[in-house]
């Protein structure tokens, strides 16, 4: 991370469950730090479920138990050295402080922060948390519950105060798409989000059944996991390649 330059703080947000707002922090994350040599810190502050942090000690279980899955560790940790990045339980009132804390007590600062909030916004401290980030990426899918429900909350939350001294960008991704799905509904959709003067990424992820495997799961690749990057051909067949550039491009890291 270049001296004086700040820790970017993310959070891939939706109030609608099961849209990928997980699963996408951490292919993210994990692409970021154990690839592409960034320093990432991930604040699981989903509570009570803390699925990341979960993802966690499963995943650590998996590399021990899984002969592939371990040569893979220990050929990662060979090339690059680096530990694995690090996931904080916290709640979302506390997420901030506890982030603050961390890089206080540690010499290399993160270049990102992912900050994984619950999807229910009156929780104590998740509108304060999500107000303090530089960017917030909002995952849709093709139903009109959660497009309505999303675009509803994204024109609220933007009307809320904000703080003069603080830049702050929201985008709209296109998340779980099948294939099949005829191209005009999206069309459609887009125009309205457009309409209403809100961001939304070129690139879409498409759907996979690997989204919902887990490296203990998995006995010969890897896709989701916390402690070793999606393989690139995974990342290329469910677009998530084309996305992490236009990701990458939007955070300007």
């Amino acid at each position: 991370m270049e001296k004086g330059k700040k820790s970017l703080k993310i959070s891939m947000y939706t109030q609608k469950g099961g849209v990928g707002k997980s699963t996408i922090t951490t292919l993210l994350a994990s692409v970021l730090h154990y690839r592409l040599g960034y320093n990432i810190l991930v604040m699981d502050c989903d509570f009570p479920q803390h699925s990341l942090s979960n993802m966690r000690d499963r995943d650590l279980k998996s590399v021990m138990e899984s002969d592939y899955h371990k040569r893979a560790a220990m050929k990662q940790f060979q090339t690059i050295n680096k530990k694995a990045y690090s996931v904080i339980k916290c709640k979302a009132d506390t997420a901030l402080d506890l982030a603050y804390d961390y890089m206080e007590r540690n010499a290399v600062e993160p270049d990102v922060i992912f900050f994984d909030l619950p999807g229910t916004a009156n929780t104590q401290g998740v509108l304060s948390a999500l107000k303090a980030m530089d960017y917030i990426f909002s995952p849709i899918t093709a139903d009109r519950l959660v497009v309505e429900s999303t675009l509803a909350f994204c024109e609220a939350f933007l009307a809320m105060p904000a703080s003069a001294a603080k830049q702050q960008d929201l985008w709209l991704f296109w998340n779980q798409v099948d294939g099949r799905e005829k191209t005009g509904l999206y069309d459609a959709y887009n125009r309205v989000i457009h309409q209403l003067g809100l961001s939304v990424m070129k690139s879409s992820v498409g759907d996979s059944k690997r989204f919902r495997k887990e490296t203990d799961d998995t006995n010969n690749y890897v896709f989701r996991s916390s402690l070793l990057p999606a393989e690139p051909q995974l990342l290329k067949a469910t677009r998530m390649d084309l996305f992490l550039k236009e990701f990458l491009k939007i955070i300007t890291i």
